[in-house]
């Protein structure tokens, strides 16, 4: 290993994560090139391709190395959060509004939706990310600065994207997908932090929407193409590595800077896709009180990316380096004043939207003072798994879940036959143990819990 494993855990974790495969995957990124500090993984660890997600791995832009398997094949998969100015008992029958947002927003594997897209509108969103969904009016200015990069990568290339990521992403801008994608409407539970909770519009009882997708299959494609590239590329340039799904290329080769302009490509798309899927959102539930937009006052609290890789600046060794920032299933969690933050988070810090299953409560975040020394300003992205989907399955056989859900007050409709077993409450870790890791840690402080009353899976 060139550098240490650092996983951030309690004790109750820990005793399950040693049994995880996980902790190989975090030992094996620790031998890649030009890795810094060390291989960090947070405590909703769990097995993944290549890099385990919840993992973080930074390396040095001059002598270091880029991974697809330290991204994933979902590239910015992501949340956004949004706080309407309604109280949530305001509506009268989640049963119905349920079933209509189920009805509006396109979900489920391969799912389509109502946009088909040309070739030239797919490369303007490649290259313009939330900006497009803005001149197309599914976007405010300040949707746009409560986005992570302002919902775009620049330098991103469609001429480095397959086409047949072409293909896959031409009808699936404004689809949620399967898997732990979700929609979710909920409300502020509890509030810990007031200043910043009043700062950012979050109110106790008021109602909230979630909503969590990625760049589908798009995304998926680009990171399947450069695994068979970077294949070939360890053996061009002598690189070895302890699993191969953690091939490589060095940041500075034809290789590795066209993967990286892909991945922007993707995260580009990414951004659009959450943001016309807000808009989606927020129309159906305009509709079904029966009232304008404008009365909902709906408020983009943040978006954040879990699933990228970034060119970010540190201090290492007492220097200012440039290094390439791989999270896999990690969300950033800037302090206040951080040099990339907008204007509007400068004296609070950075949003961090965590959220947990579907049965109990997520968790809503300020980057903390300790992030940047700690985990190159990351923190969790959500409960982590603890039963695999087809473990889920079996463990979910004769139930029903959705009945189960209701008892506790909670709507969930999945797509699938399978869905709703795959991502049953038992299945994740509880969201309070991994926010509370990563609370005292000072990586990211508690400022409000929401709790789920509708859920949507693909």
């Amino acid at each position: 290993m060139l550098v240490p494993g650092r996983i951030f855990a309690s004790d109750s974790m820990i005793e399950d994560i040693l049994r995880d495969e996980s902790l190989k995957q975090v030992k094996n990124a620790a031998y890649l090139p030009g890795i810094v500090k060390a291989s960090i993984a947070m405590p909703d660890i769990h097995y993944g391709y290549g890099l385990p997600i919840g993992g973080v791995v930074a390396t040095d832009v001059d002598n270091g190395v880029v991974t697809p398997g330290g991204v994933g094949f979902d590239i910015n998969c992501g949340v956004r959060l949004i706080v309407f100015d309604i109280i949530a008992d305001e509506i009268k029958n989640y049963e119905r509004l349920v079933n209509k947002l189920f009805s509006d927003i396109p979900c489920g594997v391969g799912e389509g939706g109502k946009f088909k897209l040309s070739k030239n509108e797919i490369k303007e969103i490649m290259t313009t990310g939330s900006n497009w969904a803005f001149k197309k009016g599914f976007a405010s200015f300040d949707d746009l600065a409560s986005t992570e990069s302002g919902g775009c990568l620049k330098g991103a290339n469609p001429e480095m994207v397959s086409s047949r990521a072409f293909e896959r992403g031409y009808d699936q801008v404004g689809t949620l997908g399967s898997g732990n994608h979700f929609l979710e409407i909920g409300v502020v539970e509890e509030i810990y932090d007031e200043d910043k909770s009043y700062t950012w519009g979050i109110t106790k009882g008021k109602l909230t929407l979630m909503v969590h997708s990625g760049s589908r299959g798009l995304g998926h494609q680009v990171c399947s193409d450069y695994l068979k590239l970077f294949e070939k590329a360890i053996k061009k340039y002598k690189i070895e590595v302890k699993d191969i799904q953690l091939a490589c290329a060095p940041v500075k080769s034809g290789e590795g800077e066209s993967y990286i302009s892909a991945l922007k490509c993707a995260a580009n798309y990414a951004w659009a896709n959450r943001q016309v899927l807000q808009n989606l959102a927020i129309k159906s539930i305009s509709e079904f009180l029966g009232v304008g937009v404008e009365r909902l006052k709906p408020r983009l609290v943040y978006d954040v990316a879990h699933n990228i890789v970034k060119f970010e600046k540190y201090r290492i060794d007492g220097k200012e380096k440039t290094l390439l920032v791989h999270r896999k299933g990690a969300t950033r969690a800037l302090y206040k004043n951080h040099y990339e933050l907008p204007d509007k988070y400068k004296n609070t810090g950075q949003p961090v939207i965590i959220p947990g299953d579907m049965g109990r409560y997520s968790y809503v975040l300020c980057g903390g003072k300790n992030a940047e020394v700690l985990s190159f300003n990351s923190a969790c992205h959500g409960a982590g798994r603890v039963l695999s989907r087809n473990a889920a399955i079996k463990a979910s056989q004769n139930r029903n879940i959705a009945k189960e859900l209701l008892q506790s007050g909670v709507y969930a409709i999945g797509r699938g036959k399978k869905s709703l077993m795959e991502e049953m409450p038992e299945a994740y870790k509880d969201v309070l143990e991994v926010v509370e890791v990563v609370d005292r840690l000072n990586i990211a402080n508690k400022v409000a819990r929401l709790r789920p009353v509708c859920v949507i899976k693909g």
